[in-house]
């Protein structure tokens, strides 16, 4: 980790309290409606940081918080806490983290220094795909899918920032939309897996 990374990594409990505090980044959207997506997202194909095709029916009945991630925010702490989510709720959920430089550089890494940043200093087990943009007009097709309501149902919320968070139900419900300042353990999230 550089001196960079640490000082960010050191700065993010005070983002946390910023966010919950006086709701900086702290926007949550939520599918009050339970509105059902037009276009089921299990049909889409991803690809790891390996480059190996991953069908999105494989997670078919799990819940799926989809996070776009970097290594250079102050943020990246949330990794931690991604990995936290996924050990409390193993055989209920999915975490999926999308690693993107859209931000002003804050990922410029390769996909293997991707994979071994968040191995090596968050103890990352949960799947990390292939770095891709996340907002505009050449967003990977999760992001496309996540952020059309002509595809989700109802949600056009891109990302604001790195560590933005998306809960899909098990049936492929676009449960909210999590702001970065939103940590991955909070209660609107957790609370929802069921």
């Amino acid at each position: 980790m550089t001196n960079s990374q640490k000082f960010k990594k050191s700065i993010y409990p005070l983002l946390k309290m910023a966010g919950k505090f006086f709701g900086i980044n702290g926007k949550k959207i939520l599918n009050k409606k339970n509105t059902k997506p037009l276009m089921p997202l299990a049909e889409l194909k991803v690809s790891s940081n390996q480059g190996t095709s991953i069908n999105l029916d494989k997670y078919k009945g799990k819940y799926l918080l989809i996070s776009n991630t970097a290594s250079h925010c102050g943020y990246t702490g949330q990794y931690a806490e991604l990995q936290q989510l996924q050990d409390k709720f193993p055989d209920k959920l999915n975490v999926l983290a999308f690693p993107a430089d859209d931000f002003g550089g804050q990922e410029p890494g390769s996909d293997n220094e991707i994979a071994d940043f968040c191995s090596i200093n968050f103890g990352v087990k949960f799947p990390v795909m292939m770095k891709s943009d996340v907002v505009g007009l050449k967003k990977n097709v999760v992001f496309s899918w996540l952020t059309d309501p002509a595809q989700n149902g109802w949600n056009a919320k891109e990302p604001s920032w790195n560590f933005c968070k998306y809960l899909v139900s098990p049936d492929g419900t676009l449960v909210g939309f999590f702001e970065s300042g939103v940590s991955p353990l909070d209660e609107d999230i957790t609370g929802s897996i069921r």
